[in-house]
């Protein structure tokens, strides 16, 4: 009896300490424009977070930007509160980070799609041309007109290395293959522009594109619909999105920003979080493509060996992807 109100006393105290160090615990996530259900990039970081909770049942402090001007708002806030760290999803949080982070060195960030150089940074990046390409290879698989497209968001250096890779991807399969490049726009808005999507997307299919990957963000949402409902295929991306009209969207390439936000969560959490910069790539599970109930019949059994003999091969170095900036 003694020892069960001992026992019983020690797990009550455990309890106790465990409640108060997840109270003193304090993670934070700020979304890009497009906000936290875009079915895409912020998503995926949504889903990572929610893991996160769920595994360790700590709640999180969360943050929608609506313009720019709010994320420097948006990133001292979040220090000011006492959050343990603050995960900042976007390149755009890069120039205010490197000054806000200065400011609050004692806490930690994680910035998403940047790289930025101070001791309490860590930055994520991803080989989105690594995936880009395998997706780009299925493009070019199915496709029975040799022409595909691609339409991006913002015109920008990192959405550039989606094309980049996935024009690779195409040429890999299909020499002769033409693609067609299309960008929505110059400024932050383009990532939310579903009907421009529909536009571009509409255009490209009749030049001929038979199937058209979208990099767009919110924007893909139209090009998949616009695939959907002209009979062709479709291609999304960050997220798996092939939910969204089965049948239709041939695969998705999937950034696992979910896993760098859970990580990030769970390593300043443990004590293993570490500043510095890190890129994921096939190799480390950070990009690839989505098969499941919603495509399995869009990809053929020769389709399949084929896409796992190529990331195989990037995965050991024997084939080279190469990136949009190697090219600039």
């Amino acid at each position: 009896m003694k020892k069960a109100l001992l026992g019983a006393m020690a797990g009550a105290l455990f309890a106790t300490t465990h409640v108060a160090m997840a109270q003193d615990f304090q993670p934070a996530i700020i979304f890009d424009l497009g906000g936290k259900f875009d079915k895409s990039f912020n998503e995926a970081a949504y889903n990572g977070a929610e893991r996160f909770k769920e595994e360790s049942g700590v709640e999180y402090l969360e943050f929608e930007v609506t313009n720019e001007s709010q994320r420097d708002q948006a990133l001292r806030r979040m220090a000011r509160r006492g959050a343990t760290i603050v995960v900042a999803v976007g390149f755009s949080y890069a120039t205010p980070l490197e000054t806000i982070a200065a400011e609050f060195p004692d806490t930690q960030f994680t910035i998403i799609d940047s790289v930025v150089d101070q001791p309490n940074v860590q930055s994520v990046t991803f080989k989105e041309h690594e995936g880009s390409f395998l997706v780009g290879m299925a493009a070019a698989l199915k496709s029975e007109t040799g022409k595909v497209g691609f339409i991006g968001g913002m015109d920008i250096p990192l959405i550039r290395n989606f094309a980049h890779g996935y024009e690779q991807g195409v040429k890999y399969v299909n020499d002769g293959a033409e693609v067609f490049v299309n960008m929505t726009g110059t400024t932050p808005a383009a990532w939310n522009d579903p009907a421009k999507g529909a536009e571009l997307a509409q255009s490209q299919f009749d030049r001929g594109a038979d199937v058209v990957y979208a990099a767009a963000g919110g924007t893909g949402l139209g090009v998949l619909q616009t695939a959907a409902d002209g009979g062709k295929f479709s291609i999304g991306v960050d997220s798996n999105q092939n939910y969204l009209h089965p049948g239709s969207v041939l695969t998705s390439m999937l950034k696992r920003v979910d896993v760098a936000v859970y990580n990030a969560f769970k390593g300043a959490q443990d004590g293993t979080w570490a500043a510095g910069a890190q890129s994921l790539g096939l190799a480390e599970e950070g990009v690839g493509y989505a098969l499941d109930e919603h495509n399995d019949s869009l990809i053929s059994g020769d389709m399949k060996t084929q896409l796992e003999d190529a990331r195989a091969k990037i995965v050991a170095g024997e084939l080279e992807v190469t990136d949009y900036y190697s090219t600039q």
